[in-house]
């Protein structure tokens, strides 16, 4: 299936995805990818909202830019590979069966899946600013993020899963 089906299909059962995405085996490449476009789109969903706060404020545009670019291109991606070791580590005291690359594809797909929601709260926070659609769209965010990353953790806590 093509990303965007796969993005589609996790919304209905993230299960299935992530198996088909771990039964591909240890792909390190593909994983950086995942990761790399889930960062990505999450800076391209501020891209709105530090518009609207360059224009509020009187600030200029292009540091806001840059410094969310250093945030999600540079500093996010390690501090995600930082959190699925973590994970690994707890699922691993746990008594857990999944590897280390399992741990950080779960992690990276869950981010680069819950992206259409963190799209649509950038729209929001840029057209419409702070308010109670934002942070609705911020909790569902939130929400199916955990959802797809508990369900991965799940998938690969048990040995006979993958």
């Amino acid at each position: 299936m093509s990303v965007l089906a796969d993005i589609g299909a996790s919304y209905v059962g993230p299960g299935r995805v992530l198996r088909r995405l771990l039964a591909a085996g240890p792909r390190e490449d593909r994983a950086l990818a995942i990761l790399m476009a889930g960062c990505t789109l999450v800076f391209i969903a501020q891209w709105p909202r530090l518009s609207r706060e360059a224009h509020l404020s009187g600030q200029e545009l292009a540091p806001l830019v840059g410094g969310t670019l250093m945030a999600w291109l540079f500093i996010m991606p390690l501090a995600l590979y930082l959190i699925a070791f973590l994970s690994y580590l707890a699922m691993r005291l746990l008594r857990g069966k999944g590897s280390p690359y399992q741990a950080r594809l779960v992690l990276f797909w869950a981010l680069l899946a819950s992206t259409p929601l963190v799209l649509l709260w950038g729209l929001i926070a840029g057209l419409i600013g702070p308010g109670p659609q934002m942070a609705l769209i911020g909790a569902l965010w939130t929400g199916c993020f955990l959802w797809f990353w508990a369900s991965g953790l799940r998938l690969i806590w048990r040995e006979d899963a993958v």
